[in-house]
């Protein structure tokens, strides 16, 4: 299972963090072999076709959310309904899911164990249980960690693998340690993930 989940990350090149502590040492895979998994692996990344390349970063963000590919045409259909810019509301909502808010601040240190917190009711939204890790938060609301937990040692140890990743989102999620809640302050700023996806090659798959 540990290679199989590697090599995802080598066939999208992003860190996706399936392997917990492993993905934030140098024994991560991507570092030590930054190319595509197989025998021609070495050569680098083909060279793909314009549908290729449409279906190389739909898949590279669904397995970056974690997400089916029936939620991922969903959130584009919503996104296509709004007035504005469809990649970048496509990004907004894929980032205000739950699951994605706990990771980005750090709770754990990988989304599938985010996923287990959610829906066992480790996670409160303004003091009430959430169990649905595609809950889209809003401006204003509060998430922490339901008091006396058996998970806070956990989320505790988390918190100090991910500080890096925790700064690239404190522009719009105000994190207190000491008392473990995330506040959503504004609307994610997604330039940076406009850099890393090109979500205009989803856009325009779905929209063949």
């Amino acid at each position: 299972m540990k290679n199989v989940k590697c090599k995802l990350c080598r066939r999208e090149g992003i860190k996706l963090f399936l392997k917990g502590e492993r993905c934030y040492s140098t024994k991560c895979a991507l570092v030590k072999r930054k190319y595509p998994p197989g025998f021609h692996g070495p050569k680098g990344y083909p060279k793909l076709t314009e549908y290729g390349q449409q279906l190389r970063e739909k898949q590279k963000i669904k397995r970056n959310y974690n997400i089916s590919e029936r939620q991922l045409k969903n959130y584009f259909s919503k996104a296509k309904k709004k007035i504005g810019n469809t990649e970048v509301d496509l990004l907004k909502m894929l980032e205000k899911r739950l699951d994605s808010v706990v990771f980005n601040v750090g709770f754990a240190i990988s989304r599938s164990t985010v996923r287990q917190m959610i829906n066992h009711g480790h996670i409160l939204v303004n003091n009430r249980k959430v169990n649905i890790p595609s809950y889209q938060v809003k401006i204003g609301d509060i998430i922490s960690l339901k008091p006396n937990s058996k998970l806070k040692k956990l989320v505790e140890e988390s918190l100090s693998f991910c500080a890096e990743r925790r700064k690239l989102h404190e522009d719009w999620l105000n994190f207190d340690e000491k008392k473990l809640e995330i506040k959503v302050v504004s609307e994610p700023d997604v330039e940076r993930l406009l850099k890393e996806f090109n979500v205009k090659l989803v856009v325009e798959f779905y929209s063949r």
